[in-house]
């Protein structure tokens, strides 16, 4: 028999993860990321960037998991990154890099709360942004494209860290 919400016996919980968008702005990737996140218990979302969409689009596709994950909307990500530093979080950006490790092989050892990073669905993470980081860690990939959707290889990433936590916690 398949359980649904009210019959499931998933553990409720929240895990020391943060995201930040980096102009992350298309409402069904956004939605998107509202459900990843309340899937893997984290802790918030931080969206930057001027033209954040949270109309009918993005309710549709979050199902309303906007309402469960705190969330904020701030201008500038710069200083949202300075203040992670200054308060000694681990931060990882989601970036193909010539210097990326594979997520696969990447082994969390920082009892830091962590935040991870994610980069505009056209442009990535900004060189400023990798600079300022701990790690950037990416999906290895297979064909012949060369990244996927923003929302796929951030529910990928958490999959892999919280499992990771899990052990850890």
């Amino acid at each position: 028999m398949q359980l649904n919400h009210y019959t499931s016996k998933f553990k409720k919980k929240k895990l020391p993860i943060i995201l930040v968008c980096d102009n992350i702005t298309n409402a069904p990737n956004i939605g998107s990321l509202f459900r990843a996140a309340d899937a893997f218990g984290i802790e918030r979302i931080i969206f930057c960037g001027n033209n954040i969409s949270m109309g009918k689009r993005m309710t549709k596709t979050s199902r309303a998991t906007e309402k469960y994950v705190d969330y904020t909307i701030e201008k500038e990500i710069k200083f949202i990154i300075e203040d992670f530093k200054r308060n000694n979080y681990y931060l990882i950006a989601l970036e193909i890099t010539k210097n990326s490790q594979p997520l696969s092989s990447f082994q969390l050892n920082s009892n830091k709360p962590i935040v991870l990073i994610l980069g505009d669905e056209n442009f990535g993470v900004s060189n400023f942004i990798l600079s300022q980081v701990d790690a950037i860690l990416h999906i290895d990939m297979f064909g012949q494209n060369s990244s996927m959707n923003v929302t796929h290889a951030t529910s990928i990433a958490l999959y892999e860290m919280t499992k990771q936590l899990n052990q850890i916690l």
